[in-house]
């Protein structure tokens, strides 16, 4: 889809974009309050005789635009398509572009009949003549970024598996001039990555660990983002419940959030450096499964007695944390993302993602980005007497808590044992199990994966 603010010659409909406040200043107010039009939040109202939608507004710019784009594809005439605004600001043009984009999405690898993307053309429609171009551009980068880590965590786990995810990363390489080192079983086994390991050996499917790298001249900061990649999780021996099983093809979603960030940064130039590090397992169930009551030592030494094996994503993280910090000594942060916990869903929903770290104002500082950018997130802060339930008395530490509650916390305090200390303040932990893969549509996303955390750590990266 191309998008752009010079006048197109041919029009197949014309979205006008329009709030409460403003209902009544437009041509058709009559008409639209017979149909009990308020204009409020998504609401849509489509004059065919006109070949007119109007679009409601309150708060969130780019869920209407996708609202109103998704109604539109359905419509198989309409490929060149206007939309009339009074904004001119840069930000709601951004807005605009980004719900166009997303709004525009879909997902047919597996259809047997492919669902035909008519849209061609958009043309915004504003009362001045700014220039708009770069806004436009930097908003499609990073839609199409979001558009891409959907079509990965969409793939199915027969289909994407740590050697494709693999593949994938070398292709995102080679096209955007990036760096990349993958590393197979013999070398992950070298690193003594033994907790990553464990997870991986009853999979036929071996496991990867890869890193890439954007290394701009003259770089202002260095960032490492580190990627939960569990191409499919049956929970192991631990085995999750058949309706717990289904939508785990999204346990990849932190790895797939690395490989659209990477994408944005590359194309975007943000003069920033920045590393990422996924840990590309599966997890499945045989004969040589590890066990509860295991224990594992890590790749930082340290000992971990296994209660569950469905909480193996952790595992997997604590050796690739330690990797990335054996890699990149000297680094500014470090952000993993991960779909961590059912209990973060439980504590605050689908749509949330959990921040969680010792720095208050590192937590702060991505919440903002966060609202900023589009998504949702909230801090979710660490206590001494969580920290507890983590002790054991066979092995230093435990992979599960010893109490049912506080789950997310917990997973987060675990993962806090394999950030060095000269690092504690640098690092936050973003558990995206909740927004990541919606099984309905909201907002700017639709149903299944979202690309959770691409949108939000671009927005933080820019913000250094």
């Amino acid at each position: 889809m191309n998008i752009t603010t010079i006048k197109l010659e041919n029009i197949d409909i014309e979205l006008i974009l329009t709030n409460a406040n403003d209902l009544e200043k437009t041509f058709d107010f009559e008409l639209l309050k017979k149909l009990s039009f308020k204009a409020e939040q998504d609401d849509l109202c489509f004059l065919p005789e006109s070949n007119k939608l109007y679009v409601g507004y309150s708060d969130d710019i780019s869920s209407s635009i996708a609202t109103s784009f998704r109604f539109v594809s359905t419509k198989e005439y309409i490929n060149n398509i206007k939309l009339t605004t009074s904004l001119d600001d840069q930000e709601s043009i951004y807005q605009i572009v980004i719900g166009a984009f997303l709004g525009n999405y879909k997902f047919d690898k597996y259809k047997s009949k492919k669902i035909d993307i008519h849209i061609k053309s958009l043309y915004i429609s504003t009362p001045s003549e700014k220039d708009f171009s770069e806004t436009i551009k930097k908003a499609t980068t990073i839609a199409n970024s979001t558009n891409f880590t959907r079509d990965i965590v969409n793939m199915t786990p027969d289909d994407c598996y740590p050697k494709v995810l693999a593949k994938i990363a070398t292709t995102l390489a080679n096209e955007n001039n990036l760096e990349c080192n993958i590393l197979k079983q013999k070398q992950i086994e070298k690193e003594k990555m033994n907790a990553l390991l464990a997870v991986a050996r009853a999979s036929r499917h071996d496991p990867r660990v890869i890193h890439l790298s954007h290394k701009p001249k003259n770089a202002k900061r260095k960032v490492l983002i580190i990627g939960k990649g569990l191409t499919y999780d049956s929970g192991g021996l631990s085995l999750k419940p058949s309706d717990f099983m289904t939508t785990m093809k999204s346990d990849k979603s932190g790895a797939c959030a690395v490989l659209g960030i990477m994408k944005s940064v590359s194309e975007l130039n943000i003069d920033i450096e920045v590393h990422g590090f996924i840990g590309a397992v599966e997890n499945m169930i045989g004969g040589d499964s590890f066990k509860p009551d295991d224990v594992l030592v890590a790749k930082n030494g340290k000992t971990i007695e296994v209660r569950n094996t469905d909480a193996e994503g952790r595992l997997v993280l604590a050796d690739v944390l330690d990797f990335a910090q054996q890699e990149i000594s000297e680094f500014d942060y470090i952000i993993d993302l991960a779909t961590l916990t059912g209990a973060c869903v439980v504590g605050v929903g689908n749509y949330t993602t959990g921040i969680m770290g010792h720095n208050e104002n590192l937590k702060n500082k991505m919440k903002e980005c966060a609202k900023k950018s589009g998504e949702f997130a909230t801090p979710l802060d660490f206590n001494r007497f969580l920290a507890k339930t983590l002790k054991n008395e066979v092995a230093d530490i435990c992979n599960i808590s010893n109490t049912r509650y506080g789950g997310a916390l917990t997973a987060g305090l675990f993962l806090s044992e394999f950030i060095k200390d000269e690092n504690k303040d640098k690092w936050l932990h973003l558990d995206i199990a909740g927004p990541a893969y919606v099984e309905h549509i909201w907002g700017v996303n639709p149903h299944g994966a979202s690309g959770a955390g691409v949108r939000m750590v671009v927005e933080f990266l820019e913000s250094l």
